[in-house]
């Protein structure tokens, strides 16, 4: 049933809050504006024309899309007018009151109070239509959605506060009027020379024509009068469709903005004309920030679909693939059909052709930065790795095609530095290899502490080999399809038998066979005591310093990761990890020697196990056993 009657309505609170940190944090970019309503006004156009490749009638008797922006001195008013889908009463206060925007709850907990960082982060969390706060004091909004009758025309109306109003209006055409109520001290903003300038920077590369009234002076009135015709500003061509050798970087980076909703800059892209049995543009960008749903792997992808210059959708994830779901930009097919679904996009061998190419093309970018000589391309990459780097890395298990050149990119800690910046790849770890060494060497760890004190790490330290220290959560999960590196195995060092192959001499086999001899007995007294806990008990020559440490068999898997599948809420095959004692650790010795029948052989043992625990970062099953163990040793004569 139509509302005639004006209805007040209150914002969802984070409009609230988000009005009130952009008005202060960007009021030092306040021409922003201009440019985010020129591209809802632009999405809206695009949207129209989507929608009217199977119903026509929507155009009405008005074929014709463009943007018009007007401003009146006297009123104190900007108008941005476009005749793009418009909007119901309904979509109004949905579009204009909430933000149905995923990573919301993170975007407010990331903000600090320091108005340079929050700008920063606001420009990523993007604006759009409240940015016209930022100049106004009121804004009112005239719309109507193509295809409803004149009378179901609305306003909606806001001073920017606590709430907004709406009542249904006579609007003639479809389409949407912004009028901006410039706050005092704003008159800079109504000049036609100012707002060109503005949409000339800011949105030259929009397809749509931006329209003004032109304006001429007049010597009787010894004044600029406006006339009733109208000049297009920008350039209204595809920005992908023109030469690259006609753009400038300035117009690519404002290009980048308007598709991407970013306020920051991109830190790469790739502007590539397709022929052959497909043929396509591409215009691919690789943000500098990750947006605050990018683990979201629902999510639609970042990329527009066009079809012979004709908008399709905006998040066609199936022209990328999930991994490289924070690539931003516009895909232009001369093949698809012009009514294209999503059904139609999931089974076409044009689509895959377009697919394949464009994740050749980003993975080539990468490369580019990644493998510089230029410093300025290094931090790029460097800020890359830190931004997307462990999404990069589901790419190994999801792109078996391209699973080498992905591997290539991978940044890791290691034992090489001190930092836990991810700076070594595969290709600088083999170089560093130690003579004999046939194996790239790595331990998984929920934090670069716990990694970098790893017991399992001891004899590496003492024979001087780099171990990759892994720490994101993605880590266990690529290692298992990442299993070698041309041509060198990667093995985990807390999984099986520790194999250094050429790092031990004849004389270090020789004793360690030895001391295995003579610690048969100990080891199993212990597999004894501790049948309930461990799976086995063995003689370990990987530790220097620590008495125990726990290892998972070759074929099952870690502690670590059957930590966090746990944590995850996921089932985790339930088995025992091996424990591994060090023979020449003090207590390892003085247990040796400890009659087997005596409580305290017991309970060193499940001491040592559960030491053994914690140092992996894993939790004890019965906590206050192993308290009141430790205290009886202690207390023990």
């Amino acid at each position: 049933m139509a509302v005639a009657e004006k209805e007040t309505l209150g914002f969802q609170a984070e409009v609230k809050q988000l009005l009130q940190l952009m008005i202060h944090s960007l009021y030092s970019n306040k021409e922003i504006f201009l440019r985010e309503l020129i591209s809802n006004a632009s999405d809206a156009s695009d949207k129209l024309r989507f929608e009217a490749i199977n119903n026509d009638a929507l155009y009405g008797n008005d074929h014709e899309l463009k943007i018009k922006v007007t401003f009146d001195k006297a009123a104190r008013t900007i108008t941005i007018s476009d005749n793009g889908i418009g909007m119901s009463r309904d979509e109004a206060v949905s579009h204009l009151g909430t933000i149905a925007k995923s990573g919301t709850k993170e975007f407010f907990g990331k903000l600090s109070g320091d108005q340079q960082a929050d700008a920063a982060l606001i420009g990523q969390f993007g604006v759009g239509f409240y940015s016209g706060f930022i100049v106004a004091d009121r804004i009112t909004v005239e719309t109507r959605r193509a295809g409803l009758d004149a009378a179901e025309g609305v306003r909606w109306e806001s001073a920017g506060e606590g709430d907004f109003s709406v009542e249904q209006i006579d609007k003639p055409n479809r389409g949407t009027d912004i009028i901006l109520h410039l706050r005092e001290g704003e008159d800079e903003f109504l000049s036609s020379w100012k707002l060109k300038s503005i949409i000339r920077k800011y949105s030259d590369h929009i397809s749509i024509p931006i329209q003004m009234q032109k304006e001429e002076w007049d010597e009787e009135k010894k004044e600029t009068v406006v006339k009733d015709e109208w000049e297009t500003i920008n350039q209204a061509s595809a920005l992908w469709a023109r030469s690259k050798s006609e753009i400038t970087p300035e117009q690519y980076e404002e290009f980048y903005k308007h598709v991407s909703h970013d306020f920051s800059a991109p830190l790469t892209y790739t502007h590539n004309r397709v022929e052959g049995r497909s043929e396509y543009t591409q215009l691919l960008y690789v943000p500098s920030h990750a947006p605050f749903d990018l683990w979201d792997r629902n999510k639609r992808g970042g990329i527009k679909l066009y079809v012979k210059r004709v908008f399709i959708m905006d998040d066609a994830e199936q022209l990328m693939p999930t991994y490289l779901r924070f690539i931003k930009g516009v895909i232009d097919s001369n093949d698809l059909p012009l009514n294209v679904s999503r059904e139609i996009l999931q089974e076409s061998r044009d689509v895959r052709a377009i697919r394949e190419g464009s994740t050749k093309r980003v993975l080539g970018m990468l490369e580019d930065l990644a493998n510089a000589e230029e410093q300025d391309k290094k931090d790029k990459y460097t800020t890359f790795w830190q931004e997307f780097g462990q999404v990069l890395k589901e790419g190994i298990g999801e792109d078996a095609t391209n699973k080498d050149r992905i591997a290539k990119l991978l940044r890791f800690a290691s034992t090489h530095g001190d930092s836990d910046a991810q700076t070594v790849s595969l290709a600088d770890y083999m170089g560093r290899m130690k003579e004999g060494q046939d194996k790239i060497y790595y331990v998984t760890a929920d934090t670069f502490q716990a990694a970098k004190n790893s017991p399992h790490l001891e004899i590496f330290r003492k024979k001087g080999v780099e171990v990759l220290l892994l720490t994101d959560r993605v880590d266990e999960w690529m290692v298992s399809f990442l299993t070698e590196f041309e041509g060198k195995e990667l093995v985990s060092i807390a999984k099986g038998g520790l194999d250094l192959g050429k790092l031990e001499d004849e004389a270090e086999k020789q004793e360690h066979e030895k001391t295995e001899s003579d610690y048969k007995d100990l080891v199993e007294k212990m597999k004894t005591a501790l049948a309930d806990k461990a799976k086995d008990v063995r003689v370990t020559f990987r530790l220097t310093d620590s008495p125990a440490c726990l290892v998972a068999d070759e074929n099952e898997l870690s502690g670590h990761l059957v930590r966090m599948l746990k944590a995850a809420g996921q089932n985790a095959p339930e088995s025992k990890p091996i424990l591994e004692i060090n023979p020449s650790h003090p207590l390892v010795t003085r247990l040796k020697y400890e009659n087997a029948d005596s409580p305290q052989f017991a309970d060193w043992s499940h001491i040592l196990f559960d030491q053994a625990m914690l140092a992996e970062g894993g939790s004890l099953s019965d906590p206050a056993a192993f308290v009141k163990r430790l205290n009886e040793m202690l207390l023990a004569k």
